[in-house]
């Protein structure tokens, strides 16, 4: 993953409207039982990362098809995903942890490296796109990167129930989400059936500095930094990144080039 300063024609940006914390935190509780410098070019984790205790050895299933261990903390985490991107884009995959040793190894337990956030689009499949396998990756889809108590749940399980070193806000290029939101804001009109929701949610990022397809297209970046804020903003996730046991990061996927980079 390479990373992108400032706002290009292909990737421009700002920042949902979430339920109150303390309904969020009940949910969390009660679904989940009680419950740097980074690698090609994501993002940093806090200086307190190595004052971090040191993450738990990986056991068996933990071991990746590469032959080495599975990533354990943000920057390594970072690095794995930019690798895989940079052989999906060269289409050199390896198409890894898909062997039938990784897949008897998964029936005792999983032991994802990183958790993506993305869109629904058909075209933008995180597996995919960073060349992971099996195990590999926890994925939570919703149109427009939305967050709901549902995401924000299956998030949190994640990263407080597995430990996941990393969260990625992976936003992509044309963005029918995005677009639909833009749409209803400028003409008046609901979309419908539950589009409106999703809409609605997408509204607060609206970019108002461009008109037409670049509106749209600086929306899609400005959303992906606004659900990244709300999820750092979260109690749970902001002190697991304030000692550097997690990092959360922003990036977009262009359909047109097949690379992610950061935001």
């Amino acid at each position: 993953m390479t990373t992108r300063s400032g706002a290009g024609p292909a990737a421009p940006s700002v920042p949902l409207s979430l339920p109150s914390p303390r309904g969020r935190r009940a949910l969390l509780r009660a679904a989940l039982g009680g419950t740097a410098v980074l690698g090609a070019g994501l993002v940093a984790a806090p200086a307190a990362a190595a004052a971090a205790p040191a993450p738990p050895a990986p056991g068996p299933a933990a071991m990746t098809a590469r032959g080495g261990p599975r990533p354990t903390t943000p920057a390594e985490a970072l690095r794995e995903l930019a690798r895989g991107n940079r052989r999906w884009r060269s289409r050199h995959q390896t198409h890894p942890d898909e062997s039938a040793a990784a897949r008897v190894a998964a029936v005792s337990g999983q032991h994802p490296f990183a958790l993506v956030l993305g869109c629904i689009d058909s075209r933008v499949p995180p597996e995919l796109v960073f060349d992971q396998g099996l195990g590999d990756l926890m994925t939570v889809r919703s149109a427009g990167e939305v967050l709901d108590e549902a995401v924000l749940g299956s998030i949190a399980y994640g990263v407080l129930e597995l430990a996941i070193p990393l969260v990625v806000v992976l936003g992509h290029q044309s963005c029918g989400a995005v677009a639909a939101a833009v749409r209803a804001e400028e003409t008046g009109e609901r979309p419908p059936a539950h589009i409106d929701y999703i809409a609605e949610r997408i509204r607060p990022a609206i970019d108002h500095t461009h008109t037409g397809a670049a509106r749209i297209d600086a929306t899609i970046t400005a959303n992906v930094r606004r659900v990244r804020g709300l999820l750092a903003a979260e109690p749970d996730l902001a002190g697991r990144v304030a000692t550097g046991r997690l990092a959360i990061v922003g990036a977009r996927y262009e359909l047109s080039s097949q690379r992610v980079h950061r935001l």
